[in-house]
């Protein structure tokens, strides 16, 4: 418990994310409640590599939880156990390339003809036109709201950064009818039972799924970080360069947007086949 503490510690001064820090403080107790015979100062590099082993082939974790387990053992080690302690490199998975899910512009207007709840429409709404991440809209108050420079502010995003994204006419026309029926004081979304207390993320998640359901979406698993993916590779479609993507998503490398450019329509339904070219279509 008093490593754990330090390593809340270091992250809470270091800054992190609350993701983070809940992340790296679980990923260490349960490495620890593993080795509960040893003094964390025996805890080895091949400890690691065989802990990791253990949740791979009797838990059969994925990809995700390895990384979260590398990357806590590797901060923990090098800035709180303070140590010449060498993380395996193989402890890092290689990163398995996966195409995100989008919806196709036809199914976007299908979703959201669908939908008679106001709040329902306000969240889809909200989550495809801005293409803001579900914590983000969790987290967005009244007075992130600048009707004049049509636009809102996200404030500490993933990364713990403020940024600017789109506010569309029709989803701000959507707020303003939802504000009319449900009258919130603070955050846009709030918890009935405590006023001025946002909606939980698991909430709102949930809104999206009966909207998803409702439309006749629920087979194909279509959730509120599919109308983020949408968002983005719509704005492709329709032109919008990538960099400008890359700022209204909050993404830090470009390399990340880029996976949109492999789910784009336009430019890929005019290309030609070179050997269509050379022989004719016929």
């Amino acid at each position: 418990m008093e490593w754990l503490t330090r390593l809340h510690t270091a992250l809470i001064i270091g800054n992190y994310g609350k993701g983070t820090v809940r992340s790296y403080v679980m990923e260490l107790r349960l490495l620890f409640q593993y080795y509960h015979l040893k003094e964390v100062e025996d805890i080895t590099s091949d400890d690691i590599s065989q802990y990791m082993l253990f949740i791979k082939t009797v838990h059969g974790v994925g990809l995700a939880k390895c990384r979260s387990v590398a990357q806590s053992c590797a901060f923990f080690f090098r800035h709180v156990f303070i140590r010449p302690f060498v993380l395996p490199s193989k402890l890092y998975p290689r990163k398995t390339f996966v195409l995100p899910q989008v919806m196709s512009q036809e199914e976007v207007k299908h979703l959201l003809d669908k939908i008679c709840d106001m709040r329902q429409y306000t969240v889809i709404s909200l989550l495809y036109g801005t293409g803001i991440r579900i914590g983000e809209l969790r987290n967005l108050k009244l007075s992130d709201i600048e009707r004049a420079n049509k636009r809102l502010l996200i404030r500490q995003g993933k990364g713990n950064k403020d940024r600017y994204v789109l506010l569309p006419q029709h989803s701000l026309r959507a707020i303003e009818d939802y504000y009319r029926q449900y009258r919130p004081k603070t955050f846009i979304f709030e918890n009935k039972q405590t006023a001025g207390r946002p909606l939980h993320e698991r909430s709102l998640q949930t809104i999206v799924n009966a909207a998803m359901g409702q439309a006749g979406f629920k087979d194909k698993h279509y959730t509120a970080h599919t109308l983020r993916h949408s968002f983005a590779t719509h704005l492709l479609d329709n032109g919008c360069d990538i960099h400008a993507i890359k700022t209204l998503l909050g993404h830090s490398k470009i390399e990340t947007t880029m996976v949109y450019l492999h789910l784009q329509k336009g430019k890929r339904e005019v290309m030609q086949s070179p050997i269509d070219k050379l022989l004719g279509n016929g």
